[in-house]
């Protein structure tokens, strides 16, 4: 069983989710008894179990240190703000019902636009692939961030050459039309401005919120 992201009714609050994840955050995995939480751990676990092609997560020591690396410094760069994208035009206004002001967004965008430059000249150079000629896990992970800006109308990838040809062949190493069902929900995330939001979810958002707000 695979918990995603976007959950309804703030699943992962309620006490079966617990169960699975007791830190109550989504992605998490459950397999037979086994459980596991953090969405690189999920990825690199599922790519073991089923024995994937070695590209996703290759066997060869300095390639696969490569999307080590890459992993690594995706969840400790400025590289997320991508995702508050998704929380300051949409998330809040329909949590709180109050639009935050157009430099919030501008002060996160200057600082995606800024690990977006480290990206391309660090990490991507003039390889098709973070890790070279082939895609793997780390491009998942990185495109997986970026479409959360996309989806909100935030087009990140313009005036960007090296990124948009990146992004293609993403979408073509995985398939088109898979590409397209994977990002359905974030693609039309503004239609969440129709849905009534779980009372519990806005109390556990709360502070977060809060802080996201000042």
């Amino acid at each position: 069983m695979m918990c995603g992201r976007h959950t309804k009714e703030a699943q992962q609050y309620k006490e079966e989710f617990g169960k699975v994840n007791i830190l109550k955050k989504v992605p998490a995995l459950k397999d037979g008894a086994f459980t596991l939480a953090e969405s690189t751990a999920i990825l690199l676990y599922l790519s073991r179990k089923y024995n994937t092609p070695d590209h996703w997560y290759p066997s060869d020591l300095q390639k696969r240190a490569q999307a080590d690396e890459y992993l690594s410094w995706h969840h400790t760069s400025n590289w997320t703000n991508a995702s508050k994208t998704l929380w300051i035009k949409v998330l809040i206004p329909l949590l709180t019902g109050q639009t935050l002001p157009p430099e919030k967004l501008q002060e996160v965008l200057e600082d995606v636009a800024t690990s977006l430059k480290q990206f391309e000249e660090k990490f991507l150079q003039d390889k098709p692939f973070i890790v070279g000629s082939e895609i793997s896990l780390a491009d998942l992970v990185a495109i997986e961030e970026l479409m959360q800006a996309i989806g909100v109308g935030c087009d990140i990838f313009e005036d960007r050459p090296k990124l948009s040809e990146w992004r293609s062949r993403v979408e073509e190493a995985v398939g088109k039309e898979l590409f397209q069902e994977a990002h359905k929900i974030i693609l039309n995330i503004k239609e969440l401005s129709n849905i009534q939001i779980d009372p519990q979810l806005k109390e556990h958002l709360e502070p977060v919120l809060k802080k996201m707000m000042k």
